[in-house]
């Protein structure tokens, strides 16, 4: 089956990790501990609050510290033969003011040389000091998990990053939800398909638990990572989440196809998928139209195949004449639909005996269902389940399609829920419509 384009364009486009765009590390920038070269550097500066805490910094860290910051500022620096030197002072770093000076030095020297062990060395003496403001804590943490992350050290780069989320880091360009999404990246650039599915199916529960709002973003990069990979059942959950979230006709129509394409379903239950797509609005060309006619069969439901047809050719998809087959099945139709009206008659008799059939039971739910008398064929269906022999999942399936035309929304969903087996990607965008329907009657 060829693949929907707009689905496989998306995933295109969101299969290109998120960037961060900080300008911490761009350009030269560099950070200074003011007053730190100053042999009174000790000494409370006139600007600061009284009861302010000295620096505490030991003479023998102060010693070995100036003469490598001035030899780092020098012009034309070789700071790759400096290098030793700076690392050798770590172990004089005891103090947390000492581990934020040394650590403020070998990240910039690490920018200047572009060094990431001297800048990732860096990042972790100013986190282990505990100085950093939390907002500044959260930016470094966010760089660490750049770097680590260029380098393939994905769980150095998720320690990071959940610090960094932890710390609640927000810029103009990134937020924590963004940071949240790129956690889940992590896990897909590894290859880690279902984890990462997990951690947003994780967070995406959370958001609801607490009756917040779940990031398009979330589900979009979900559906394309799980379509892409074919996980399944979960990318029918993260479909069904996103168009009952997102209740676009673009989203509706990704859903539909990707539970096509996914499935080589059998004619009822790729029936049941097709009319909700026809319900729905995301009908676009000849074919989607030809299935349909094909699964519903104009010897078994002309009615319904007779007002397929006439959309398409109203809507101009299918011009009258253009396609011989189209034609042939519009006229066995046309002659088979004064026939059904008629046969329900007897059917519904039959059907409602004591002795009914199991067979006649769910035939008379389907013809019912199919001409739109939805509480007649609900009745039917729910009498089949009760019977020997009920295949279940087609039952419960059309028991929630015949529902909500009734519009017992809550009866509807109960009975989709119960759907298992092949059926079951077809049954969960049926209950997402359905609670999209129940939203729309509640005013929500």
């Amino acid at each position: 089956m060829i693949k929907p384009t707009s689905l496989r364009r998306r995933s295109a486009g969101l299969a290109r990790h998120f960037a961060l765009a900080l300008a911490l590390a761009a350009g030269g920038a560099v950070l200074t501990v003011p007053g730190l070269a100053d042999p009174a550097m000790a000494q409370k500066k006139k600007d600061e609050p009284k009861g302010a805490a000295k620096p505490v910094i030991s003479k023998e860290f102060l010693a070995a510290y100036q003469p490598l910051n001035k030899a780092l500022e020098a012009p034309g620096a070789d700071i790759p033969a400096l290098k030793p030197q700076l690392l050798a002072l770590k172990p004089l770093a005891q103090s947390a003011d000492e581990k934020q000076a040394l650590g403020a030095m070998i990240f910039n020297a690490g920018i200047t040389a572009k060094d990431e062990d001297l800048e990732i060395e860096g990042i972790d003496l100013m986190l282990s000091s505990g100085k950093l403001a939390q907002a500044e804590a959260a930016r470094f943490n966010v760089v660490g998990f750049q770097i680590a992350t260029g380098r393939k050290q994905f769980d150095q780069a998720r320690a990071y990053l959940q610090a960094a989320i932890d710390l609640g880091f927000s810029s103009p360009n990134a937020s924590t939800d963004d940071l949240r999404l790129n956690y889940a990246e992590l896990y897909f650039s590894e290859e880690r398909y279902a984890d990462g599915l997990t951690y947003l199916a994780d967070l995406i529960a959370a958001r609801k638990a607490a009756g917040s709002e779940v990031p398009l973003k979330w589900y979009r990069r979900a559906v394309s990572v799980a379509y892409t990979n074919e996980i399944v059942p979960q990318v029918y959950e993260f479909a069904a989440g996103w168009v009952t979230d997102y209740p676009s006709p673009e989203s509706w129509r990704d859903a539909v196809n990707l539970t096509r394409n996914l499935n080589e379903f059998e004619s009822q239950p790729l029936l049941d998928l097709l009319r909700l797509g026809r319900k729905i609005g995301t009908f676009k060309g000849k074919n989607d139209y030809i299935a349909y006619i094909e699964s519903a069969d104009a010897r078994r439901l002309p009615g319904e195949v007779k007002a397929v047809i006439e959309e398409a050719y109203a809507n101009g998809t299918i011009p009258r004449g253009s396609d011989s087959f189209v034609d042939d099945q519009y006229r066995l139709a046309s002659d088979r639909a004064g026939a059904e009206r008629a046969e329900m008659v007897g059917l519904e008799r039959d059907a409602n005996a004591a002795s009914a059939q199991l067979r006649t039971v769910v035939a008379a739910g389907d013809v019912f269902l199919s001409n739109g008398e939805n509480a007649k064929a609900a009745g039917f269906y729910q009498k089949a389940l009760g019977m020997a022999g009920v295949d279940r999942d087609h039952v419960l399936t059309r028991l929630g399609m015949a529902l909500i035309g009734t519009g017992d929304i809550a009866g509807a969903r109960e009975a989709l829920a119960n759907v298992g087996g092949a059926r079951l990607p077809v049954a969960r965008l049926w209950a997402a419509y359905a609670a999209q329907q129940g939203a729309a009657a509640s005013g929500g």
